[in-house]
């Protein structure tokens, strides 16, 4: 009579425990870069917070006038303001679409990448890496000539089409801005997704691949329920990073709509900071901006931070 042993139970490897020394070699390495960025970060975001707290005028830089300290009179007045939400509502939106579209070009070149023969792919990310090396404001200015009124490219195109773009104006309305300037940003943002999620897929083992296509997976299903999940943790380190840099976008905005928009109507935050700080000559109301901006964006990368740790124990 054949008898059936029970099998031995399988449980996952223990982890590595922390040597004594490892704290101390991990903060030798980080050293270097830690005393750079507090010489170059703290006492510009130290001036920050402190104008913040003041009457700053162009008088005070001038040193035509003494300082008055406000406390948070900056801040309740900049929270008080209705302009200040829309123009956060916009720059949430905006940043917003950056992200998505950024993500979704940069993803969908990506699973192409691994499809296609080397020649292919090599001048793919030839192309990628011109439009990431690409300075933001000469990528502005050669965005701005193809969609001009009279003289564009792309307005020549579609008007020989039969389509009604004779001398249309892309940067007039505020959705046709926005999306021209998001086209723009997604065109220099999508190579670091790209490159990022091809080396995700490339790492995806190949058993893997091999057994889903034995069991009649299509390709589509292979890409959406196989390669997708296990490139998630790259997946979101592009996504918070990709929502760092579009959410402070200045550049593109600012050349691309004449410094935003007919009567403001493409203000984002760091373009209302800047006037306010310059045009405006408000550099307290300015700098109080800029430090909500600085918290916003310490969230965000608070987030970061915690996607990397996670990527590094799922590596």
């Amino acid at each position: 009579m054949v008898t059936l042993q029970e099998a031995p139970s399988v449980t996952a490897p223990a982890r590595r425990p922390r040597r004594k020394g490892d704290g101390r070699a991990a903060a030798l390495y980080l050293a270097p870069a830690g005393i750079l960025l507090a010489a170059l970060l703290a006492y510009p975001i130290y001036q920050l917070v402190l104008i913040s707290f003041y009457d700053y005028g162009q008088p005070q830089a001038a040193g035509n006038a003494p300082l008055v300290f406000l406390g948070f009179a900056n801040y309740a007045d900049l929270l008080s303001q209705a302009q200040f939400w829309t123009v956060l509502g916009k720059t949430v939106g905006f940043a917003a679409a950056c992200v998505v579209g950024s993500l979704v070009v940069g993803t969908g070149l990506a699973v192409l990448a691994s499809r296609v023969r080397s020649l292919p792919r090599m001048l793919l990310f030839l192309a990628a890496l011109g439009a990431w090396s690409t300075p933001a404001i000469a990528g502005s200015y050669v965005w701005l000539f193809l969609f001009d009124t009279d003289f564009g490219l792309v307005n020549e195109v579609l008007s020989g089409l039969g389509l009604p773009f004779e001398h249309h104006s892309w940067t007039f309305g505020t959705l046709g801005a926005f999306g021209l300037v998001a086209a723009e940003v997604i065109w220099c943002s999508f190579p670091f997704v790209l490159v990022t999620m091809y080396a995700g897929i490339k790492g995806v083992p190949d058993e893997v691949l091999e057994a889903a296509s034995l069991d009649g997976a299509s390709a589509w299903r292979t890409t959406w329920t196989i390669v997708l999940p296990m490139v998630r943790p790259l997946l979101m380190i592009a996504t918070v990073q990709s929502i760092i840099w579009d959410f402070k976008v200045f550049t593109q905005i600012y050349v691309m709509t004449n410094g935003g928009g007919v009567a403001g109507r493409n203000l984002v935050l760091n373009v209302y900071a800047y006037q306010q700080a310059f045009a405006g000559q408000e550099y307290g109301l300015g700098s109080a901006i800029g430090v909500v901006m600085t918290l916003l964006l310490l969230s965000v990368t608070g987030l970061y931070v915690r996607t990397q740790r996670r990527s590094a124990a799922w590596l």
